[in-house]
């Protein structure tokens, strides 16, 4: 037994239905004064029956992300505030930007290296001010960015990779059949790339700033070499964050294959759904890796001429 709380029907007592799919996937009991999401299904002879299909979860999300949000403010001062409003502006470009272009049927790639190039523009300086600091990261995302995209082309097309190593992507295919899986693909490669490419360009242009102000007598190659230290002990500690980023998303996938012992090794990592997390991970790995020197080479040559 339960009442209905929102919509056209709200207050009207009725009888509800487990769906096997929603007791199976979440292994819960719905216990009395829980809130869940039900469907109704209106058969020929116009009689309603209703399904739960989901938990209510919305509270606790909008919570999570209050407490998120205090957090950021009260450890991050304006910086916290500053980094919120990046987020929600590169939110904006994926939701307003991205999506609907790819779905008005712009190829994938493209679109999402402009979304990635305005996301870089508008939350780089966003959060970390207009300054010299911010202006070389961003130089160094730029370039790091349009070097990654020919990456993950060549690697996506030598590896023979089609885009359908996902559900998702055939659920997608089923509403937008024109759309190029392998398009969407890259898109997805560059848009997870750039949540960690920031992070490395902020990070090395901050590095050598630092130096110089420390030692203005430092030359290009000092400043250069230096911060290129740094950078190495950087990429080892993000380079496994990447990993273990894709691996935490795929880890249904990997207790599938693991679970699967009938197939041979080779099958195994030569199946597309596996194929795909490795190439994310080398694309993104070796994108890191020529974000450093390429970074640092900008600002020891901006901080040399400059002082």
């Amino acid at each position: 037994q339960a009442e209905i709380v929102k919509g056209p029907a709200k207050g009207q007592p009725i009888e509800l239905e487990l769906n096997d799919l929603f007791v199976s996937s979440t292994a819960i009991d719905v216990q009395a004064g829980d809130q869940v999401v039900v469907v109704q299904t209106i058969d020929l002879d116009e009689v309603a029956t209703y399904t739960i299909i989901d938990a209510y979860r919305l509270p606790a999300l909008i919570w999570a992300v209050i407490v998120f949000f205090l957090l950021a403010v009260i450890f991050g001062r304006l910086k916290g505030l500053t980094s919120i409003a990046g987020l929600a502006l590169s939110a904006g470009v994926i939701v307003w930007f991205l999506v609907p272009r790819i779905v008005a049927g712009a190829d994938p790639l493209l679109t999402s290296l402009l979304a990635s190039l305005l996301i870089a523009t508008v939350s780089l300086f966003v959060a970390h001010g207009f300054n010299k600091r911010t202006a070389i990261a961003y130089g160094g995302t730029i370039v790091t960015l349009i070097i990654s995209a020919l990456a993950a082309v060549l690697a996506v097309s030598v590896t023979h990779l089609f885009g359908m190593g996902s559900e998702e992507s055939i659920f997608v295919l089923a509403d937008l059949p024109n759309l190029s899986l392998k398009g969407l693909l890259l898109a997805g490669i560059m848009l997870g790339l750039l949540g960690v490419l920031d992070d490395i360009t902020t990070a090395q242009s901050a590095v050598v700033e630092e130096l110089k102000l420390a030692n203005p007598t430092l030359t290009f190659t000092e400043l250069y070499r230096r911060g290129l230290s740094v950078g190495r002990e950087h990429i080892a500690s993000l380079i496994n964050t990447l990993f273990l980023a894709y691996a935490g998303a795929s880890l249904p996938l990997f207790l599938l294959f693991y679970s699967n012992n009938n197939q041979a090794l080779w099958m195994i990592f030569n199946n597309e759904m596996i194929a795909e997390e490795i190439v994310r991970t080398i694309v993104g790995s070796a994108s890191l890796i020529l974000a450093v020197p390429i970074t640092t080479a900008f600002a020891a040559y901006v901080h040399r001429k400059c002082h």
